[in-house]
């Protein structure tokens, strides 16, 4: 019937649950970036993942992603979703994953940058040849900047080839344009302190200055050693504002050919987060709504004394493909938590389609205290419960 397990034998069913692919041995190759042997992983958890080269190296612009976007939700997916939309170029049988390492940082702080004008440059001592920034330059003042900032950060992800002698090289680079819907600046005030002021961007106008970016990056990249002739994947994404709970998402795509700078059409990338509930929610899809409102509703009646239930859908082509639900509650004791996950794991199976992808997060002041998972056309849960 429905499996409940503690933490040992959880851990285990909730890896099976990932169904990872045995390769063989892991296999030793050569790469021109690793300092003598790198190794390809055996395992793969799922197709929709790429193997890792190892030894694991950071990015050259490690770090900077957290600076740059304004939430955890949208740092998550800009990652992850930048690494589904390379498969649509990079097979995941094929290729293989390794953080940035052709972009270094300080190029991409640059380019984060504002353009300047000459009197900007001599004012804050900035030297003409730093002067590539991609945002465009404000003439206006403090309390009246004249444009925003569209550029929020950018990410690379490369994507590597074997041959037959086990030599791994550069297959490819997928590029992730992290753009601002909200332009937050900060206004000075007479004491000396400020106060946060922001902006919403529209739509086209976001995507519009987003693709010119783009064809400016493509530009400058085929520049660099070692990007002459690779093909390019580069992406718009849409961030969320700072107070958001959902993550923002892709919206547009395009791919460049090897050794050309030109941008090949741009494609329409539909997915989309919407948080239940909400009024959004409610208007764009009542029915997934009502389904989580009833799960809702069921949850109270077994336990009225909780924060609430939250869930965070994920939509491709208007289609519900993932539901991440979570349940803040205050247990008074591990058998309490055990029954409500019993219970929840039940009302799980039963008010969402078979179809559908569902995680619960139960949670309460000591953290973190179920796991439920439901994978798309199982017909038994997974159920974690934290020790």
């Amino acid at each position: 019937m429905r499996k409940l397990s503690v933490l040992a034998i959880s851990l285990v069913l909730l890896l099976s649950a990932c169904a990872p692919k045995l390769q063989g041995q892991n296999q030793v190759v050569k790469t021109d970036k690793s300092k003598g042997k790198a190794i390809i992983p055996s395992y793969n958890i799922s197709d929709n993942y790429y193997r890792t080269i190892l030894p694991f190296q950071p990015g050259k612009a490690r770090g900077l992603v957290v600076n740059d976007i304004n939430t955890r939700y949208d740092l998550n997916e800009f990652e992850m979703g930048l690494m589904r939309i390379a498969q649509h170029s990079f097979d995941t049988k094929k290729y293989y994953f390794q953080e940035g390492q052709e972009i270094s940082g300080d190029t991409i702080k640059l380019w984060l940058n504002r353009q300047y004008t000459p009197e900007q440059l001599k004012k804050n001592g900035i030297k003409p040849s730093d002067n590539i920034g991609l945002n465009p330059v404000d003439t206006g003042t403090p309390e009246a900047p004249s444009s925003p900032i569209y550029l929020a950060h950018i990410l690379e992800h490369d994507y590597l080839t074997k041959d037959d002698k086990g030599n791994v090289s550069l297959g490819g680079v997928a590029i992730g344009l992290a753009l601002n819907s909200t332009y937050y600046y900060r206004v000075t005030q007479s004491n000396g302190g400020f106060i946060e002021m922001e902006k919403s961007i529209p739509y086209d106008e976001m995507e519009s200055q987003g693709k010119k970016i783009a064809a400016e990056v493509v530009k400058r990249m085929r520049s660099m050693k070692g990007l002459e002739d690779v093909p390019i994947t580069i992406a718009l994404f849409e961030q969320q504002s700072k107070t958001s709970i959902v993550p923002g998402n892709f919206i547009d795509y395009a791919t460049v050919d090897k050794g050309s700078t030109n941008l090949n059409s741009w494609q329409k990338v539909n997915e989309k987060y919407y948080l239940f509930p909400s009024d959004e929610a409610q208007s764009a899809h009542r029915d997934d709504e009502t389904q989580f409102l009833n799960f809702k509703q069921d949850v109270e009646q077994y336990f009225p004394n909780f924060n609430g239930v939250i869930g965070r859908a994920f939509y491709v082509d208007d289609q519900l493909q993932d539901l991440n639900i979570t349940i803040p509650i205050q247990f008074y004791g591990k058998t309490e938590a055990v029954g409500f996950t019993q219970y929840v794991t039940g009302l799980v199976m039963e008010h969402f389609p078979k179809y559908l992808s569902v995680s619960v997060n139960v949670t309460s002041v000591n953290g973190p205290e179920a796991l439920i998972v439901k994978k798309a056309n199982d017909t038994d849960p997974f159920v974690y419960i934290y020790q």
